[in-house]
């Protein structure tokens, strides 16, 4: 009976030391920042000592146990980053707070012998911005048209084959001989007035990537709140309330979100966009108005 009494304790003792197995963990990381504005990805360095394990809290909602992870942070704002080290039964968790600045705003002008349109381009969509802001310095949307135009739906141009085009040429396959990879992002959405990349169709472009030129802007129709659960349910994303309600205001083309990037919207002349979507377009030329709408100039204002 004493033999099974002590076998026991032996049990117990050893089955508690099991519990609590490890020595205490250091939780110690450092961060490197490329810029200071948003949207910015983050390499952090974990450089604990004596964890078996980790657990990062990126302090936007976002998590992660890989021991050396890089986030992206979409937005900007202040965050409290912690790192849990852990080993057997013991955790020691340390912080550090990450400062994000509100990205500089670009805007840019397109200038029209219509009259101008300011967009102001997102930061979201990087890879778009910069390569939109490039062409402009470089003057490549000079003497380009706007060369498919329909009311209701979108004005379209880019094209540098539009410069001096004769009346019956096909116009649409153009571009500086390079595409952009695709960056949806939720929130950009086809509301009217959404500067949008142009592409090739799904059969030749299964990655959905943007046209490096051509650009269409959203003139748009008044939306209906079932076309929006269509949407919803063809892209398996949701809108929210307020999404819903601006698009129910402002009119767009929802059936296209999440599928052609967007990367800016429209701040100063809108009446611009309604003048260019409603001009007489050719019937042997389909979409292409009769009268040329060229470009004159696109400005990068800062």
């Amino acid at each position: 009976m004493k033999q099974t009494i002590y076998l026991l304790a032996l049990v117990a003792i050893f089955l508690t030391s099991c519990g609590d197995t490890g020595n205490e963990p250091v939780s110690a990381f450092k961060m490197t920042v490329p810029t200071e504005f948003a949207p910015v990805a983050v390499t952090f360095e974990n450089v604990s000592e004596g964890a078996e394990a980790y657990m990062w809290d990126f302090g936007d909602g976002q998590t992660s146990t890989d021991a050396n992870p890089e986030h992206k942070y979409e937005y900007w704002g202040t965050f409290t980053v912690s790192l849990t080290a852990i080993n057997g039964g013991k955790s020691v968790t340390s912080q550090q707070n990450l400062t994000i600045k509100e990205p500089i705003r670009s805007l840019v002008e397109i200038v029209t012998d219509l009259g101008s349109i300011r967009i102001e381009l997102s930061n979201l969509t990087p890879m778009h911005k910069e390569n939109f802001i490039k062409l402009a310095r470089e003057k490549f949307y000079v003497g380009t048209l706007f060369h498919r135009v329909i009311n209701g739906f979108m004005i379209q141009g880019g094209d540098p084959d539009s410069r001096n085009a004769p009346a019956a040429k096909s116009l649409g396959q153009g571009g500086p001989g390079y595409t952009v990879p695709a960056e949806f992002r939720k929130g950009l959405y086809h509301y009217k007035g959404a500067l949008c990349a142009a592409r090739q169709g799904d059969q030749v472009n299964p990655t959905k990537a943007s046209s490096g030129s051509q650009f269409y802007i959203v003139h748009g129709a008044p939306i209906q709140e079932a076309l929006l659960g269509q949407v919803q349910q063809r892209r398996q994303f949701q809108y929210t309330a307020d999404e819903i309600a601006y698009y129910r205001k402002a009119g767009g083309t929802p059936q296209l979100d999440m599928d052609y990037t967007v990367f800016g919207y429209v701040k100063e002349g809108f009446e611009i966009i309604d003048k260019i979507a409603t001009q007489p377009v050719s019937g042997t030329n389909p979409d292409r108005p009769i009268k040329d709408i060229k470009i004159l100039a696109v400005n990068v204002i800062e």
